[in-house]
């Protein structure tokens, strides 16, 4: 049998997970001088906790090589082979690290996603199916780089604060969007995070809008699948994320997921994402 595993960030769902048999390797969030396990040891709510109430700053911290050889040689123990989807290299040095591992054993294989969350997401479940159906090794990486170009990975932030907390943008650019009602769309090209529409008003004004733009009239949609990914949305804003959807486009699946500690401590609460495949690079 052929394993599947993946970096936590891939955000697929506790349930996704278990029921396809993926192995999940965490990233780490680190908080002040204390080291903790995304998914395992800190939850989202934490680090919301931290920021919003305690005044800490969260950062992330990559998987070593080592860890890695550790968790792919246990596994190797028990499979064939191992194909590990890993967030993309221009995010993290995670994939380095895996595919430095990878070197030092056999029939161990290490994709470059150039992704995050469910951009990532879609190849890790693509992975674990093809895996269940018997496919090859080869044959199963060949199809992911195939796919790689063909994701669609966007979302809209509400606040900028925790961007500003890490880094990625200037205070007085948070300042302005808060005065504004700025919410930016944040999209992955070419395995990079570049800002694309920037949209104003109220956070569920803005989503519509942002779904509408990624869907409407969009000739070039797989509609296999979609991930509705958010990060401490309110129930009300995912359903009416659900319906407006299917308004635009009818998906085979239409999955909503959880941002993991990861995304959540870059993006804040109230981020919101719709990721597909397209039909073309």
């Amino acid at each position: 049998m052929i394993k599947i595993t993946a970096d936590s960030t891939c955000d697929l769902s506790k349930e996704m997970v278990d029921n396809m048999g993926i192995t999940l390797v965490p990233l780490y969030i680190i908080v002040g001088d204390k080291s903790f396990r995304d998914g395992v040891d800190i939850t989202p709510e934490d680090i919301f906790r931290y920021v919003d109430k305690e005044g800490k700053t969260c950062k992330t911290a990559a998987v070593s090589t080592y860890e890695y050889m550790s968790t792919f040689s246990e596994l190797l123990t028990k499979y064939r082979a191992v194909i590990h989807i890993s967030l993309g290299s221009e995010f993290s040095s995670s994939y380095q690290n895996a595919a430095a591992a990878a070197k030092n054993l056999k029939n161990v294989y290490v994709i470059d996603s150039r992704n995050l969350s469910t951009g990532s997401g879609h190849l890790v479940y693509d992975a674990a199916i093809m895996a269940r159906d018997g496919l090859e090794p080869e044959e199963i990486c060949r199809r992911l780089e195939e796919t790689i170009p063909r994701i669609d990975a966007s979302f809209v932030i509400d606040q900028l604060d925790y961007l500003r907390n890490g880094g990625r943008c200037s205070g007085l650019e948070a300042v302005g969007a808060k005065l504004l009602q700025i919410k930016p769309c944040i999209e992955v090209v070419d395995g990079k995070m570049t800002v694309g529409k920037k949209y104003r008003g109220s956070f569920d004004r803005c989503i519509k809008n942002y779904i509408k733009d990624r869907l409407s009239e969009n000739k070039n949609i797989d509609h296999g699948r979609i991930f509705i990914t958010h990060s401490a949305c309110s129930a009300q804003t995912v359903e009416e994320v659900r319906q407006a959807v299917s308004q635009h486009a009818h998906f085979d699946e239409v999955i909503v997921t959880g941002a993991g500690c990861t995304i959540s401590s870059h993006c804040g609460p109230n981020t919101l994402g719709i990721l597909y495949k397209r039909v073309t690079a």
